[in-house]
């Protein structure tokens, strides 16, 4: 009996994809529940598990894009009784030194071709040790000079001595260069199509960019009560809650306190009307290797600290284990991003369209500060809030971003909600 594999609906509003790679092979004994492929779409890198047991027969080749509810694959079910585990047909060939070759995905497949790597070499960092493409590309960059661009041969017969002309002491030393430019393989270009969430994430840039009138208004806070909190809790929090406690829950609580303050800062457009959102919908930005998506803390002005960091733990596990789903990444009202992770300074973050604003989180540097006509020394952190001038004035801006240091500044403030 043929069992369809079809594309499963994995969001109201998702309706294509891109089948991003096979994770088991042609003609093998596939058991219900194990991963079966990865759906790459605009929000998300999602792992679809086989929906039963039988023997894979692929009709849909990686890298192709399909539908929702487009059959991908068989399953003979009948078959997968007297089946062996591996491959029932055309059975790899396999070196008798050597473990069978790691499934690659189509990204890590071009790096593999380009540098000529041996994956059997490749130290894996990705779930149950599969090579990612930052694996590779790590790997590539490991060769010697020699390898990435190996020396033209010497002709068999040598040259004629020739006396070499005095050189002028004033001439510069000049890489010699034939008229028509370079030798081929002196310069290398490597051409990678964009991701399906790259190619969305552009695409919501450039519509925000071109439909909003957006500004940023920066301040900066003192640190040293939150961080004295972490440091003093930290411990005893771990161990009540299961989570370490992070700076990221303070802002998610300080936010949500300073847009009930400033509701235009929690609004959108929707043609000639502004739509005030009364719930708290906050969008945690976070970086993964295939581009930037940002996961939603729902409600999370009704969630504990503690309830905070584990709902932003479990989301960025199912991020990176790609059991996010679309419908998770939908509907935020405000966002925060946090580039100080990375050594970020300050920068000036674009809101996650339609969204109207998003703020900024930044490397925290002790800088001498005065406080009470002293000065002292002090982590502070750079904020910015990113804004759409449209529909939130300056005024509203400055005082949201105000309000953000003032709870963070006097963080017993988030703990009583006043």
């Amino acid at each position: 009996m043929k069992e369809e594999i079809k594309v499963p609906s994995v969001g109201e509003s998702i309706t294509t994809g891109t089948l991003a790679a096979w994770l088991r092979q042609d003609g093998e004994l596939v058991k219900e529940g194990e991963k079966l492929f990865e759906l790459e779409t605009d929000k998300a890198l999602i792992e679809v598990p086989c929906p039963g047991t039988g023997v894979l027969k692929i009709e849909v080749p990686e890298g192709t894009d399909v539908e929702i509810d487009q059959t991908v694959a068989t399953l003979d079910t009948e078959a997968s009784a007297s089946a062996p585990p591996a491959q029932a047909a055309a059975p790899a060939k396999e070196s008798p030194t050597s473990e069978a070759a790691p499934a690659l995905s189509p990204a890590v497949r071009r790096v593999v071709a380009e540098h000529d790597l041996d994956p059997q070499a490749i130290s894996g960092t990705g779930k149950a040790g599969r090579i990612t493409k930052a694996d590779a590309l790590q790997a590539a960059a490991q060769l010697s000079p020699a390898t990435l661009a190996p020396a033209k041969a010497e002709p068999d017969t040598p040259a004629p001595a020739v006396a070499d002309p005095p050189k002028s002491p004033a001439a510069p030393a000049f890489p010699a260069m034939s008229p028509s430019g370079p030798a081929p393989g002196e310069r290398r270009i490597e051409r990678v199509p964009m991701s399906k969430i790259r190619q969305r994430t552009a695409e919501r840039l450039v519509q925000a960019k071109q439909n909003t009138a957006y500004l940023t208004t920066f301040n900066e806070i003192d640190m040293h009560q939150v961080v004295g909190i972490r440091s003093q809790y930290k411990d005893t929090f771990q161990k009540d809650h299961g989570i370490k406690i992070g700076f990221m829950s303070f802002f998610v609580k300080a936010c949500c306190q300073a847009l009930k303050a400033f509701p235009a800062v929690n609004a959108q457009i929707e043609g000639s009307d502004i739509v005030y959102h009364h719930y708290y919908d906050i969008g945690v930005a976070m970086s993964l290797d295939r581009g930037l998506i940002v996961p939603v803390v729902r409600q999370a002005d009704t969630l504990h600290f503690a309830e905070i960091e584990a709902r932003i733990a479990a989301l960025a596990q199912r991020a990176r284990d790609k059991k996010l789903l679309p419908d998770e990444l939908a509907g935020g009202t405000f966002t925060i991003t946090n580039g100080g992770i990375f050594g970020s300074l300050l920068s000036t973050p674009i809101p996650s369209y339609p969204q109207c604003a998003i703020l900024g989180m930044h490397a925290i540097k002790k800088r001498p500060v005065v406080v009470d006509d002293q000065i002292l020394v002090r982590p502070m952190m750079y904020v910015a809030l990113t804004y759409d001038h449209r529909v939130i004035d300056g005024r509203e801006a400055v005082g949201f971003l105000g309000k953000v240091k003032d709870y963070i500044e006097e963080p017993e403030k988030l703990l009583l909600e006043l």
